[in-house]
């Protein structure tokens, strides 16, 4: 019998949910089995399977020891060095900043459909082996929860990802985003000049789930969701007909800024995915010029309410495509 004490960052959440976190390789099927057959207790009675639980709960299970083994060692985390360009970091939160190429966790699947690296290289891994150095996380002292991103980016695309150092400041976060607490906004190069210098795009952007695609019509479809992209020029390059843009997103749908901007016949620098780009990559271009730059917070309550006001903004020197408007006024 093995017994687990909750902490602080397990508590909150239904037992299922916290099995799932906590039991590494066990098949649903069976652990709601060993729920109902009362193997899996809480405080030494039967549990249910939506049970919420709460910080000082024993957990006791009388199931096969392979399923409690931590999945993440620590010694991993000692044998990498450690690499993270740090925006902004509290006793909650880390805002790194991300270089294109990387993937932000092993669910992304790049721009082939194919995540072929180790975990250990992405950004989410690198973070956690960061905080374990700092002793700010130990992976064999938690059952359920690890730093978490709060949001992502595609692995071509840089910039500002924010992470959670502890459940609690995880689900605020997630609430923030989710009200559009947190604006982020991004800078891009396009090709063309850009008629009004400055607006609003709207549209509907389906997605297709099989070619890990989307399109976007001005005319809604079965299945598409609407979508809302505010641009800003901010310098336009005349010889190489390219406009540096600040993007933000009212609504957040999958590869938006790359296929609403190709839509309207202004496809970013490097976009191989929603037009061609033969002629971008003799300019040294492979991927989308587009870098999450700066993310700031609205005024809000709860645990995170001391970053309300506040800006935080990536370093320009990492972003690439910016040296085609150095000579721009």
């Amino acid at each position: 019998m093995i017994t687990l004490k909750l902490n602080k960052n397990d508590g909150g959440q239904r037992l299922d949910k916290f099995l799932t976190k906590a039991l590494h390789g066990i098949p649903a099927p069976l652990m709601y089995k060993y729920i109902r057959k009362k193997r899996i207790k809480v405080n030494g009675k039967r549990a249910k399977e939506n049970q919420i639980l709460a910080e000082g709960d024993i957990v006791e299970l009388y199931i096969p020891d392979e399923f409690l083994e931590n999945s993440t060692a620590a010694c991993e985390f000692d044998r990498i060095n450690v690499s993270l360009d740090v925006v902004y970091e509290d006793g909650n939160v880390i805002l790194c900043s991300k270089k294109p190429g990387v993937l932000s966790h092993t669910g992304d699947k790049g721009e082939n459909g194919s995540a072929a690296i180790p975990e250990r290289d992405t950004l989410i891994f690198m973070i956690q082996a960061y905080l374990y150095k700092k002793g700010e996380y130990d992976p064999k002292g938690e059952a359920s929860f690890a730093p978490a991103l709060c949001n992502r980016i595609d692995r071509n695309t840089g910039g500002i990802v924010i992470a959670a150092k502890n459940a609690e400041a995880l689900r605020e976060m997630n609430r923030l985003i989710a009200l559009g607490l947190v604006d982020k906004r991004y800078l891009c190069a396009v090709h063309g000049k850009m008629t009004p210098n400055e607006g609003k795009l709207a549209g509907y952007l389906f997605k297709n789930s099989k070619t890990k695609t989307v399109t976007v019509s001005r005319e809604m479809r079965r299945g598409a969701k609407s979508i809302v992209t505010f641009y800003k020029t901010l310098k336009y390059n005349g010889e190489l007909d390219l406009s540096l843009l600040e993007v933000r997103l009212e609504t957040g749908r999958t590869h938006q800024i790359r296929a609403h901007m190709a839509s309207v016949g202004h496809p970013l620098l490097g976009e191989g995915k929603y037009a061609e780009n033969k002629e971008d990559r003799k300019l040294g271009y492979k991927y989308q010029a587009l870098y999450s730059y700066k993310v700031a917070f609205m005024p809000s309550e709860g645990c995170l309410s001391y970053l309300s006001g506040k800006t935080f903004t990536a370093d320009k020197k990492n972003i690439g495509f910016l040296k085609l408007f150095e000579a721009v006024t």
